[in-house]
């Protein structure tokens, strides 16, 4: 993973944010929105891709695109930093690969431990029975 070639690639763009700001919100654009096509990116090798666009699926648009947005701070320029952030620990944590279970066999101290508290249950129920119907 290239990060400064998806940085560079990434579009970013500003636009007004949304909720409370009183006439300042209306003049200025602080809210940063960061727009990328991840098939059509350099930064990432053909494995890498197919492994985001698989693991980002349900926040790609229909056109493949991903977009984050951030309107956390009032400047802008840390809104950017923000979202670039957030953008590439969310590949890298795409891009990572699963570790591979290993199996295990239940350990015989448990099936022991099992089997006799089954036995003391057991006799626990034989002392309830009533001995003359025996």
């Amino acid at each position: 993973m290239d990060e400064q070639q998806l940085i560079r690639e990434a579009e970013y763009k500003a636009v007004r944010s949304s909720g409370a700001g009183g006439q300042n919100v209306n003049k200025v654009s602080s809210k940063v929105e960061l727009h990328i096509r991840l098939e059509e990116t350099k930064g990432l090798s053909e494995e890498e891709k197919q492994r985001a666009l698989k693991k980002l699926s349900s926040r790609l648009t229909n056109s493949g695109e991903l977009i984050l947005q951030c309107d956390e701070s009032r400047s802008q320029h840390k809104n950017k930093g923000i979202v670039t952030q957030r953008f590439l620990s969310l590949v890298k944590e795409a891009l990572t690969k699963p570790k591979i279970r290993k199996k295990t066999k239940t350990p015989r101290a448990a099936k022991l431990k099992r089997l006799r508290e089954k036995k003391k249950l057991s006799e626990k129920k034989a002392t309830r029975k009533d001995p003359l119907k025996e």
